[in-house]
């Protein structure tokens, strides 16, 4: 079952320099039981498309009328865009989608102990009693693995360890039950072993509650680990889509080819890193062309000139490259 589909999606913000765009015509799908890596550099548009699902961007964020995007429930069809007022709005805020935030403490308010926010957002969301919402949020924090549940439900954010706040945080999202759940590079912060706690705990999760999740990351190691399918993006556009396999092992683009690239090799420590050339450039200057033609190693001269559309590599694999798009038009 399709759970989320985003078409044509645009953004744009009014700035003091001017108007920026922010994203490109980006598309994809999301369905139950699923999880969808959203990887890039940072500045490649990754979490303002996430917030675009959630309508959190701030005001002067601009969709253009082609922007669609629509989330199938068992008994309504939702288009978020649509959704103007606070009470209608809680459906992708808190209710049928759930957001986990890449750092905890700037999410959980410090005076407030975690359990105090936690009855508040579900007595918001479903019609229950503050005893109810505690027993759900006691619950919740034992399932994500948290030691003595209800000692830390009375506790405040920053008496947690950066894992345990992690967690507190997840417990949060899902306790509402919501259909997606949307992971703002959850394991950034997070040491090694913690990270793969976080990432088990995913893993787990989309297989007891069969919830769609929006994994965003720049590492692709983490997405390797978790992810069904993965959109590289570059500069607000999808320059590449498909099924994890297809994309970490045969990868199209030439920038999926860089982040790859630049990956260590543990069979071979005393490699040199290789990272991709260059920076990505400034929204207020976007490049003509294939945004990333600046930086590819490969680029000709019609790459200045042209937007390349995506292209079907394979039945699940499609990429937005010039050379690549000829290259196998000639084979």
């Amino acid at each position: 079952m399709t759970l989320l589909t985003v078409d044509n999606l645009t953004l744009q913000f009014d700035t003091d320099e001017g108007r920026i765009t922010a994203v490109d015509g980006v598309s994809f799908e999301v369905n139950a039981g699923e999880v969808l890596g959203l990887v890039g550099e940072s500045g490649s548009g990754k979490s303002v498309t996430a917030k675009s699902l959630m309508k959190l961007n701030p005001g002067n964020a601009i969709y253009t009328p082609e922007s669609k995007i629509t989330l199938s429930l068992e008994d309504e069809t939702v288009d978020v865009l649509s959704l103007k007022t606070n009470k209608s709005l809680r459906i992708v805020r808190g209710g049928a989608v759930s957001m986990i935030f890449q750092e905890p403490m700037a999410s959980f308010a410090p005076a407030i102990t975690i359990g105090d926010q936690m009855v508040e957002q579900l007595v918001l969301h479903k019609k229950i009693t503050k005893k109810e919402a505690k027993a759900i949020s006691v619950d919740m924090l034992d399932r994500v693995g948290i030691s003595d549940a209800a000692k830390r439900f009375n506790q405040y954010a920053f008496e947690l360890s950066g894992g345990m706040r992690q967690r507190a945080m997840i417990a949060m999202a899902l306790s509402t039950n919501p259909k997606l759940l949307i992971a703002d590079e959850p394991t950034t912060a997070l040491d090694v072993t913690i990270q793969a706690q976080v990432i088990d705990l995913m893993k787990d999760l989309v297989a007891e509650f069969n919830m769609g999740i929006i994994f965003i990351t720049h590492d692709l190691g983490v997405i390797a680990q978790t992810a069904d399918k993965v959109a590289v993006m570059y500069l607000g556009k999808i320059i590449e889509y498909g099924s994890v396999r297809d994309v970490i092992r045969t990868p199209i683009h030439p920038y999926t080819q860089g982040l790859i690239n630049a990956i260590p090799k543990l069979d071979d420590l005393d490699a040199e890193l290789t990272p991709v050339a260059g920076d990505i450039p400034s929204p207020l200057e976007r490049p003509s062309g294939c945004v990333f033609h600046t930086r590819c190693p490969v680029a000709e001269p019609v790459c200045s000139q042209q937007v390349p559309d995506m292209t079907a590599f394979d039945a699940n694999h499609t990429a937005a490259c010039l050379v690549a798009a000829r290259e196998r038009s000639a084979a």
